[in-house]
């Protein structure tokens, strides 16, 4: 009779959770944020961390990683612990007892995969459970002995030897930063603003003022300009990647620190150039940047995203002229009124996400403006998603600080 009484109260228990969690996800869908609005229907959408980016079993991988660190900010701004537990169960589904990472293999040399790291600072400082600290020194390793092009930037991928690709930037550098600030390791602060001086360089295009999406520095892969080593076009995307990766980084630079200025001038004049191409109607920037306009392209959201995340930041940390906020609000009212759909239910749908995008492998990715403009389009796809959470809570802030400013 008592082992029937505690079944009882451990059910009634349990309705009592699952309809005060219905009921705080019921007022989130109806809350004045965006932020909260999206996660709210990440959450209903993908009951697990790991499910986003439509996968079928867990994985340690860079997309949930993107989306762990936004619902972690987000808990940081809103104090709503659902959203901390959700990141955190991510963590804890893949990392065993002994701080072991599931499936993940060090010796792939994968840069995506140091990414899901950046949560990890967040997880122990707050726990102090020594698994995270575990796997942070475990991706720090990664770090010390990835494979390096000659002048010393790190290899997108054992699989893509002498290769950089400007995704590879947000992936590893802000991961590689914030451990050199948190373990007094000064001497790696020029190695990280290098992997940025290195990528600009050998990506940079003067005839539209845009990065292409990687480099060679072999002039081997049949996409590589054989003098430049340069693929063909300036994705979004990856530019979006570049320029998130910059205003994070800098979170984490000394002041002081050599090469951190160029960092900020690379950001102004990125800044600059997406002003003068945004598309004047929607507010956001195409697939392929330095073909927009031209049959076929498309207003891509995660890049979208990605640039108003930057741009917001940028001005709000003092980064980049305010002038530039400008841009920033027009991409990101341009997101809500045309690709933010919110449907009967109160779920709220993202539209227009490149799927992904790549070059070399197998089947062969030649970087051409067909190929880019042919992969897959889908909904609420975490690359997407998770910097519009990252963009509105830039917005949010800025929103909230001016209208203190008015009081």
């Amino acid at each position: 009779m008592k082992n029937k009484s505690i079944i009882i109260v451990a059910g009634l228990v349990a309705v009592m959770l699952a309809f005060s969690c219905g009921s705080n996800i019921n007022r989130g869908l109806k809350s004045h944020l965006w932020s909260v609005r999206m996660a709210e229907s990440e959450m209903i959408r993908n009951p697990s961390l790991w499910m986003v980016d439509f996968v079928k079993e867990k994985k340690w991988n860079y997309t949930q990683g993107l989306m762990g660190l936004a619902f972690m900010r987000l808990n940081e701004a809103t104090k709503d612990e659902r959203y901390y537990e959700y990141a955190k169960g991510y963590a804890d589904s893949l990392i065993d007892s002994e701080g072991v990472i599931y499936k993940y293999k060090m010796e792939n040399y994968n840069i995506d995969q140091v990414n899901p790291g950046k949560m990890m600072f967040l997880l122990y400082e707050r726990t102090k459970d020594p698994r995270y600290e575990k796997v942070i020194h475990t991706l720090r390793d990664q770090l010390e002995s990835q494979p390096r092009i000659a002048e010393g930037g790190f290899w997108h991928k054992k699989i893509y030897p002498d290769q950089m690709w400007l995704d590879g930037l947000y992936m590893g550098a802000p991961f590689y930063a914030e451990y050199a600030m948190k373990y007094d390791r000064p001497q790696d602060f020029r190695d990280v603003v290098n992997q940025f001086l290195i990528v600009a360089a050998h990506t940079y295009d003067p005839a539209t003022g845009l990065y292409r999406h990687a480099f060679d520095a072999s002039r081997q892969m049949a996409w590589a300009d054989s003098v430049t080593g340069q693929s063909p076009h300036a994705w979004g995307r990856a530019m979006g990647w570049f320029s998130m990766a910059i205003v994070d980084v800098l979170d984490f630079l000394p002041e002081e620190q050599t090469g951190r200025d160029q960092l900020i001038d690379i950001l102004n004049r990125m800044a600059g150039k997406l002003t003068g191409i945004q598309d004047p109607e929607t507010g956001g920037w195409y697939q392929v940047l330095d073909r927009s306009g031209d049959e076929g392209n498309y207003i891509e959201t995660s890049c979208t995203a990605m640039f108003a995340y930057s741009i917001f930041k940028g001005v709000r940390m003092g980064y980049i002229d305010t002038k530039y906020l400008a841009t920033a609000q027009k991409a990101y009212q341009g997101l809500i009124d045309n690709f933010i759909v919110t449907g009967p239910d109160g779920l709220v749908t993202m539209k227009n996400i490149c799927g992904v995008a790549g070059l070399g492998g197998d089947p062969y990715r030649d970087g051409s403006y067909e190929y880019y403009i042919g992969e897959i389009i889908r909904d609420n796809d975490p690359k997407g998603v998770g910097p519009f959470i990252m963009a509105s809570l830039e917005y949010e802030m800025i929103s909230e600080k001016g209208s203190q400013s008015k009081n």
